[in-house]
């Protein structure tokens, strides 16, 4: 019998891993059932990027062994690109790092900061990858809870001091995955003060960047001065372009983080087959136009959501930005129930709160990667359930 390591015996199913095989057990039976769960874009990536990728794949040269630390080419259209949306000047090859999607470097940035009895100060609710990243390298996480009344910003000031003594890294997520919350300029500013007065790192996940409404934009952390001192931001395609099959992504931000992943990661893997980059150059020179147009179809889904919601009694606000509605249970409910129900009884799938963390209960998690026929053939389906 194969004896497994406790890192692999300790870690629990990927949500969302899980998540899948439920759904094609319910399909099996033949429900049909309406996924509201993942933030996995529904919409095609953008033609150009298809074409540029299915050119680069005819040439064999793009057949090979790609750069450990992707192509020069790269690395500026990135830094082109990071420039023009947030007005920050990043140095290719020293201040960048090319992914296979950021959840990689979420993984790599807390190897790379975190030694044994470290503690990661962690936000609850929270992307499951940030408890799993800390626990793989025998560190602990210290749970920030948030909470709606705070617009889901951590205390940081409340951490007491012999936790500060021993974190060395502070998790970001702007906007929010699961709340869909946003901060501000000052909170920012506090977080990059907080993190010097306690010689902190901040590895700020901003994947959802790029999926906006009502001429809102939320900010890079980097845009404070003195940030990229102290942190690195992760960037992902996969939302921003509908590129979440690509995989890609990038670290940008304190050279010396951004470095120590690159090392890290070079040791681990041969870097991202050079087609995928060239499809990634062209997303990254897209217009604006096209950010504004995908977004304008989330925006309807939103409102839609937000209306049946609302409809049914659920306590919910509109989000500025990210592919989430993070909606308050009705009452009778635990966020568990109310989730279970209705995939049992109507063939709803969504994501209970408390999947994100104990802060997360009394809410669930509704993704807006759905067409809008599905998104109501779901609210027709809850108001059957819960209006007489």
């Amino acid at each position: 019998m194969v004896q497994l390591s406790h890192l692999v015996t300790s870690l629990p199913p990927f949500h969302f891993a899980n998540a899948k095989q439920r759904i094609a057990d319910k399909q099996a039976q033949g429900v049909d059932v309406v996924n509201l769960s993942v933030g996995d874009p529904d919409l095609p990536a953008p033609p150009q990027v298809v074409e540029r990728l299915c050119t680069a794949m005819r040439d064999g040269e793009n057949h090979r062994y790609p750069e450990y630390r992707g192509m020069r080419a790269l690395h500026e259209a990135i830094a082109g690109w990071f420039e023009r949306r947030f007005g920050v000047a990043l140095t290719p090859e020293q201040e960048i790092m090319p992914l296979i999607g950021s959840k990689e470097g979420l993984v790599y940035s807390a190897a790379c900061v975190l030694n044994a009895g470290d503690i990661a100060l962690t936000p609850d609710p929270y992307y499951p990858v940030y408890i799993s990243s800390v626990t793989s390298v025998n560190a602990q996480p210290y749970m920030l809870p948030m909470r709606e009344e705070s617009g889901y910003l951590p205390d940081l000031e409340g951490i007491p001091t012999e936790v500060l003594a021993k974190a060395r890294l502070l998790w970001l997520n702007y906007p929010n995955n699961p709340t869909a919350a946003c901060a501000d300029r000052a909170f920012f500013e506090k977080a990059v003060d907080f993190a010097r007065r306690y010689n902190l790192v901040i590895v700020h996940d901003m994947a959802y960047a790029e999926v906006h409404y009502e001429g809102f934009r939320p900010l890079s952390l980097l845009e404070i001065p003195g940030a990229k001192d102290v942190a690195v931001e992760l960037h992902s395609l996969s939302k921003t372009y509908n590129m979440a099959g690509f995989r890609i992504g990038m670290l940008v931000g304190n050279r010396e983080l951004v470095n120590a992943v690159a090392l890290l990661k070079s040791n681990i893997d041969s870097g991202i087959f050079r087609p995928v980059q060239y499809a990634a150059i062209e997303a990254l020179n897209l217009p604006e136009s096209w950010i504004q147009e995908r977004n304008a179809i989330y925006q309807h889904r939103r409102d839609l959501m937000l209306e049946g919601c609302r409809a049914l009694g659920m306590r919910v606000q509109p989000s500025k930005a990210g592919l989430y509605i993070w909606a308050g249970v009705p009452e009778g409910y635990t966020s568990r129930q109310f989730a279970d129900y209705l995939f049992d009884k109507m063939g709803i799938f969504l994501t209970p709160g408390t999947n994100f963390g104990p802060a997360g209960e009394g809410y669930v998690r509704i993704s807006l990667t759905t067409p809008e026929s599905r998104i109501q053939i779901a609210l027709d389906r809850m108001k059957r359930a819960f209006v007489s």
